[in-house]
């Protein structure tokens, strides 16, 4: 007996933001950990129902389109979640900041003058300790890829995820 999944549009491309173009047929609004995904049944904004279906699993970025079997583009927008921005007095400050977040393996997003992680509060009692400024702000979360460092490709992706 097929899965219920099997009559459902496929999509099994993925194309990197400013790499497409064309009208789109829906939007998926995902959180950081929804946009990590291989094979999942998802539902646009508009309400089309289809399976994300890809050979391994690919971090998906605000910005990018899937592409489903029949070549309509799902947008993929990243939903704002509760994030503390971290900043510090200084350079070195900053610093020490990322290299506290970035010894306990938590993805970080890294903007000219502070550093955003998902809230926390374990975390943010640390950073406090360490004399950074913290603002609670919601924001999409585009962490830094955790990758091997190479760049991302059209339809593949070399980053892993940390939860």
């Amino acid at each position: 007996m097929p899965s219920p999944d099997a009559s459902l549009p496929h999509a099994r491309l993925v194309h990197r933001r400013g790499a497409w173009r064309g009208p789109v047929a829906d939007s998926v609004l995902l959180d950081f950990e929804d946009r990590h995904r291989r094979r999942f049944h998802m539902s646009g904004v508009g309400g089309l129902q289809f399976l994300l279906d890809l050979p391994q699993a690919q971090h998906l970025r605000d910005g990018d389109a899937l592409e489903l079997e029949d070549g309509r583009l799902i947008a993929i927008k990243a939903l704002p979640e509760q994030l503390i921005e971290a900043a510090a007095h200084d350079a070195p400050g900053l610093a020490r900041l990322a290299w506290h977040i970035g010894n306990r393996h938590l993805p970080v997003e890294i903007t000219k003058a502070a550093l955003r992680i998902r809230a926390d509060k374990v975390i943010e009692a640390m950073l406090e300790g360490l004399g950074a400024r913290l603002s609670p702000i919601e924001a999409p979360f585009e962490p830094e890829s955790q990758g091997s460092g190479a760049p991302e490709s059209a339809a593949h992706s070399q980053g892993h995820h940390h939860p």
